[in-house]
């Protein structure tokens, strides 16, 4: 899944040498956090939250082919 993440975040931002994804498992529910350069956040988050909105489907549509509950978070 962090593959999936990179190649669908790499293209977007500026500075992909910044990019980490830290990978939480909790009871039921895996939660993936993508941090960007701060420059890059915008790009990430799109106007009114589109393409964050667009990864997290993709992301989503991935996972429940496999059975998995994801959630998907971005920071600085």
């Amino acid at each position: 899944m962090e593959e999936l993440i990179k190649a669908l975040v790499v293209p977007l931002i500026e500075n992909p040498e910044q990019i980490q994804i830290l990978k939480q498992e909790d009871s039921g529910c895996i939660t993936y956090i993508l941090t960007v350069a701060k420059q890059d956040m915008g790009k990430v988050i799109g106007r009114n939250g589109q393409v964050v909105s667009a990864i997290r489907t993709v992301i989503s549509s991935a996972a429940s082919a496999e059975g998995k509950n994801i959630r998907f978070l971005i920071r600085e």
